[in-house]
């Protein structure tokens, strides 16, 4: 709207209200001012900041069961690792299944770490050094968790060896948060006003 035609606006108004003093005096909210109060209250804060954090969980819940263990896993990568290199041997192959798996372990807590930062920090901005202690408090312990739950899935095995390299994951994400926030930081200081 234009600022003379809202201004006109308001004049008109009062002149309005002064004839019909039973009016309500303030104007109605549009559609547009009241959407995001809409969705504040539809939404809980801390659902909209934790969601992406507990479906990770899940997905990480769910590679940890029958259907991720070794030997599902080799039957689907066997032939399409054998198909982009056909001269593998199998020997080769375990070692590049075991290298894959390892792999997947410090990635999904890699993300995970970053799902649980953003928990953490809820509807904040920045970085603190309570919110990254506490979401690497939180991948490590569901780390351990994640362990003792294949120990009661047959086809699986629990080892602290992975639960050490899904803390590491998430302590490489920590260290990359904590990188990113701290350039931004410094660029922002040095950027002319």
């Amino acid at each position: 709207m234009i600022p003379f035609q809202k201004a006109a606006d308001v004049r008109s108004r009062r002149t309005v209200l002064s004839d019909q003093p039973w009016r309500n005096p303030r104007p109605a909210p549009n559609l547009q001012e009241l959407q995001p109060q809409l969705h504040k209250q539809l939404i809980p804060g801390w659902l909209r900041a934790w969601w992406p954090a507990f479906v990770w969980a899940g997905v990480i819940f769910t590679l940890s069961t029958d259907l991720f263990s070794s030997e599902h896993t080799a039957s689907i990568l066997a032939p399409v690792v054998k198909w982009i290199y056909p001269a593998l041997t199998d020997e080769q192959f375990r070692f590049v299944h075991h290298l894959i798996r390892k792999s997947a372990h410090f990635t999904e807590y890699f993300i995970f770490y970053l799902f649980l930062f953003r928990g953490v920090r809820g509807i904040h901005r920045g970085w603190r050094w309570t919110w990254g202690l506490a979401a690497l408090g939180i991948a490590a312990g569901y780390s351990v968790m994640d362990e003792i739950h294949q120990a009661f899935v047959a086809s699986r095995t629990a080892s602290p060896y992975d639960s050490l390299l899904d803390s590491t994951g998430a302590f490489f994400a920590f260290v990359v948060l904590l990188l990113w926030f701290r350039l931004r930081k410094s660029y922002a200081a040095t950027e002319p006003v």
